[in-house]
């Protein structure tokens, strides 16, 4: 299979690379900015598995980026089968809505909502041509409207449009059989969860390539999953 990662230096968008690569799978690895030090770990990888692996500037904010980023993508290859967007921030944690700030809510938007939809919009015409094809939105269970709490408020409201962009673009793609799925990863111990998270990226990733590769029969009414692809509530 040809993926394409978002997010791919570090955390659950590094472990999802090496899981696919120890698969046999060629992984399109999409980096803002490629500073050796940034891409260290990806650099390694390349390699020990060299020709499966490409490592693609994409800074998904950037419509512009976003088009070079395929550009470079079509110079490989003429198809892929998944699309994995896992590029995301959170900011703004523990402060109330009296103490938010307007832009940085604006920035973490633009990453986690308008990111994909970048991506999705120029990267479809390539993930069409594919086979047995998904794309994979990395979401959260902070977007659930019915297990809600306060704080956190840019990454809660920006993983629940998260969602609502799954559900359309299900919608939208379903005679094409493109499996389109909004997934938890769970709290993994990663820069963004912490030491104190239960979860180990590398098996949180095995879930979620297994839900790429279909091999989980998906049961859910909506598109929002965990990593094993049990339904989460929405």
């Amino acid at each position: 299979m040809k993926y394409f990662i978002t997010g791919a230096n570090r955390g659950l968008g590094l472990s999802l690379t090496k899981v696919s690569l120890l698969n046999g799978d060629t992984v399109f690895a999409g980096v803002r900015g490629t500073e050796e030090a940034k891409i260290k770990e990806l650099l390694e990888l390349k390699e020990t598995h060299n020709g499966n692996l490409q490592i693609i500037d994409i800074d998904v904010q950037s419509e512009e980026s976003v088009l070079s980023a395929l550009t470079q993508v079509k110079e490989q290859t003429d198809s892929l089968d998944v699309l994995i967007n896992n590029a995301a921030i959170l900011n703004e944690r523990g402060k109330s809505i009296e103490e938010l700030d307007i832009e940085a809510c604006r920035l973490a938007l633009d990453i986690n909502v308008l990111g994909p939809i970048r991506v999705v919009k120029h990267f479809l015409p390539l993930l069409e041509k594919g086979e047995n094809q998904s794309i994979l939105n990395i979401s959260s269970e902070s977007g659930s409207l019915t297990n809600s709490y306060s704080g956190d408020y840019p990454y809660g409201i920006s993983k629940a449009a998260l969602n609502m962009l799954s559900e359309k673009l299900n919608c939208y793609l379903q005679d094409q059989d493109i499996q389109v799925l909004s997934i938890h990863p769970g709290w993994m111990k990663t820069d963004m969860g912490g030491e104190n998270a239960p979860l180990y990226p590398n098996d949180t990733a095995k879930g979620i390539i297994e839900l790429a590769e279909r091999k989980k029969k998906i049961t859910s009414q909506y598109v929002f999953v965990d990593y094993n692809g049990d339904p989460m509530e929405i």
